[in-house]
């Protein structure tokens, strides 16, 4: 005898045959990402058996109310990206400056499947040169990348690290702060550009733009500007061909939606900001038509399993993570930020005067808790907006400044920026002697600059200085890993981390897909809690 498929929300219908069980530990099911889940009545789970998505139930079968498919963590995001990358996850570990980013976090990122940018902003090429001689050694053919910020102030070193990029063979750099194309990105991009035996545009240089504008997202998801290509054709650097080629590709085909994360950002609503990427994505594909289409991720506010479920769900291709490395043991920041970071709050983190864009009034989002640098880089800013020179500041500014923010006499301050800049760049020296406002802003970005090295060196007497970049990411981490391992600083590595986010993702996802169906399900099927490796590794296999 059989029985129409009526039933209110049956999907099919499973028999348990020679090998087929039942259970009622669905989160267990759940963890076993690498096997469908079939729910049946009565919040009963069927493992092995066979299943009939069929309009009769076969005679003793029993109706399934709800089914999720097996999903590997290694299914999430886009298949192109993980295979143009050679990835094993589409996971990004991002490039924090200053080499907080290190070399060992991006060898632990890279070796756990994922795509590590080493943190080359605020550095001088010879240091970028030494990780990149670390890093090639080290990971040989595996992925990595480094960072390629905006440098308005210092047009002179945004060439230098763009050649020195082509000069050693860096294939994937994440741009970062850009808030227009450059001569020198662009020069990066392009280099080695060539049709393939196959016809196809080869590009060996590929670019990751942290983007969380419109109207900077349209410039890399369009071809490089014309009066560009010819400027590189003049210099010799490109042929009237390969500019041809060039007009055919996007400046960028993997660009990351910057939402609310640490350092520089417009505090943009993940929610908002990845679905409008996406159709802005769409939009210029229909309009360029490029052999490959550009792929989105998600960047800021990616710090536990529900924000990666969360952004995948809405169609990011990637998802890039960056507060919560700097809190791993593996990160070039010091132990005492560590601890300073494992405190933090949702709440905790403001908006402070950046050091590279100071006179521009760019911001940066930092931490708050345990240091008073915010309020410090504010009152810095408000006195440069104010006053024309050091010499028009009031007495009592100049005291405060001397005393407690550079513990030094301001003209014994001016001297160590004028060495320093004698060697990083020595036109920032001409033009103070001509400005006076341009002097002062340097001293003061020389405050700013130094309050992030003091705290990646864990200067003890200099913690009330310290510049951290935070996001409110890192207080979602901490929350979620509070009663776990993973809420010891010491626990904290980048490959456990990135596998926690992963593999609570892919389980977030299938209870999802369960609940989408009309599933009840019961309170701890709908969460993940941070693991040990030995338990991940059980879960992820090889």
């Amino acid at each position: 005898m059989t029985t129409t498929m009526t039933h209110t929300g049956v999907t099919g219908w499973w028999q348990a045959g020679d090998d087929g069980s039942e259970s009622d530990d669905l989160c267990q099911a759940l963890l076993q990402v690498k096997d469908p889940v079939f729910l049946l009545a009565g919040q009963r789970v069927a493992r092995g058996g066979s299943v009939t998505f069929a309009g009769k139930a076969p005679t003793g079968a029993r109706p399934v109310v709800a089914f999720a498919p097996a999903l590997h963590p290694s299914a999430l995001g886009e298949e192109d990206f993980r295979t143009t990358h050679g990835l094993k996850y589409a996971y990004v570990q991002g490039a924090m400056a200053n080499g907080i980013a290190s070399e060992e976090i991006v060898e632990a990122t890279s070796r756990a499947g994922g795509l590590g940018f080493f943190g080359a902003a605020g550095l001088d090429p010879a240091r970028v040169e030494k990780a990149i001689d670390r890093l090639q050694g080290s990971l040989a053919d595996q992925p990595f990348g480094f960072n390629f910020i905006h440098s308005p102030a210092e047009a002179d070193l945004e060439l230098a690290i763009a050649d020195l990029y082509i000069r050693k063979g860096i294939r994937r750099v994440e741009a970062a702060a850009f808030l227009a194309l450059t001569l020198p990105l662009v020069k990066y991009r392009l280099a080695g550009i060539q049709r393939g035996a196959d016809g196809q545009i080869v590009t060996p240089n590929q670019v990751f733009a942290k983007i969380s504008r419109v109207e900077v997202a349209s410039k890399f998801l369009a071809p490089a500007p014309a009066n560009m290509l010819a400027a590189l054709v003049d210099q010799g650097f490109l042929t009237a061909e390969q500019a041809e080629l060039a007009a055919q590709i996007p400046v960028a085909e993997d660009i990351t939606a910057e939402a609310d994360s640490g350092g520089h950002t417009d505090n943009r609503p993940a929610v908002c900001l990845i679905p409008t990427m996406i159709a802005l994505r769409d939009q210029l594909q229909q309009q360029y038509k490029y052999p490959r289409r550009p792929r989105v991720g998600a960047a800021g506010g990616m710090a536990t399993p529900y924000s990666l479920c969360a952004a995948f769900a809405m169609g990011a291709g990637f998802v890039v993570t960056g507060s919560v490395n700097q809190a791993c043991v593996e990160s070039g920041s010091s132990d005492t930020v560590r601890g300073m970071l494992a405190q933090a709050r949702q709440a905790d983190v403001a908006m402070a005067p950046a050091a590279d864009m100071f006179e521009m009034g760019v911001n940066v989002q930092v931490l708050k808790w345990g240091t008073m640098f915010p309020v410090r880089a504010k009152k810095l800013y408000e006195l440069y907006r104010r006053y024309d020179s050091l010499e028009a500041l009031p007495a009592a500014d100049r005291q405060m400044l001397e005393k407690d923010y550079l513990r030094s006499s301001l003209e014994q301050e001016w001297e160590n920026t004028r060495q320093f800049f004698e060697k990083r760049d020595p036109r920032q020296n001409v033009r103070a002697e001509k400005e006076p406002k341009h002097k002062m802003a340097l001293i003061f970005r020389s405050y700013l600059g130094r309050a992030s090295r003091w705290a990646n060196s864990g200067v003890p007497d200099r913690k009330v200085d310290y510049q951290i970049w935070c996001g409110p990411a890192m207080g979602a981490f901490n929350e979620w890993a509070k009663g776990s391992p993973l809420e010891q600083v010491e626990n904290r590595k980048a490959g456990l981390v990135a596998h926690n986010l992963l593999l609570g993702a892919a389980v977030l996802t299938r209870a999802n897909t369960l609940r989408q169906q009309g599933a009840a399900l019961p309170e701890q099927a709908t969460q993940f809690l941070p693991m040990t490796a030995e338990q991940i590794s059980a879960y992820l296999g090889a």
